[in-house]
């Protein structure tokens, strides 16, 4: 495993993402395992998925630099948790990357996603036709943009009871092809609640994030 990024957002966050490079063997050697854990590998599909939650595990462990068994639990709507660390967290993967953004005390998300036209195809599922005449719709990066500030606002809150296209508002923003931040409003339980969502293009992935 390779740690390519690692960053302080604050004092109390930090995003971390790992090149994948090992194989799923290599990796549960480096972890200690619960039955639970391990009666779970078997279910899941083999390739990437395995890996992908192997080597999310595996950087928990050294962003916790702890050789402990490490209980991270998901909840009922499938939000992972660590009840023994004063850490909420978010995991993402995307192809042969793996990451995580911690913080104490703040609900946070993250997202990772390989850049690719197929976006062009399914833009009006996930955004609104007033979000899309804020941008412009053939830059691939600024949808794809787009697409991780609704998938860490999703992780952030929980998952539960949310749609892209109908609970999340992207107020219109210019596009910096590197990085950058918008403002993402999300409708909830009768409340609206802004979200500012810092995204950059990473190699050929786009990277977003939020607390």
């Amino acid at each position: 495993m390779a740690l390519i990024l690692l960053r302080q957002i604050d004092e109390m966050t930090k995003i971390a993402i790992w090149k994948i490079e090992e194989s799923s063997d290599e990796l549960v050697a480096q972890l200690q395992l619960n039955e639970s854990e391990l009666s779970l590998l078997p279910k899941l599909k083999k390739g990437k998925r395995t890996l992908h939650w192997l080597a999310s595990r595996a950087l928990l462990r050294h962003l916790l630099q702890t050789k402990a068994p490490i209980y991270c639990p998901s909840d009922e709507n499938g939000k992972p948790y660590l009840p023994d660390y004063p850490y909420k967290i978010s995991f993402t993967h995307s192809f042969d990357y793996a990451g995580i953004m911690m913080s104490k005390q703040k609900e946070c998300g993250i997202d990772l996603e390989l850049i690719h036209n197929k976006i062009l195809r399914i833009k009006e599922k996930f955004m609104k036709p007033s979000e899309l005449q804020g941008i412009d719709e053939k830059n691939i990066e600024q949808l794809y943009a787009c697409w991780c500030a609704k998938e860490a606002v999703y992780k952030l809150q929980g998952k539960k009871g949310v749609s892209f296209l109908n609970n999340m508002s992207i107020l219109p923003f210019s596009y910096s092809a590197q990085n950058g931040s918008l403002t993402l409003v999300l409708h909830k339980n009768d409340t609206s609640t802004p979200y500012t969502v810092y995204y950059e293009k990473f190699e050929n992935y786009m990277l977003g994030y939020v607390v």
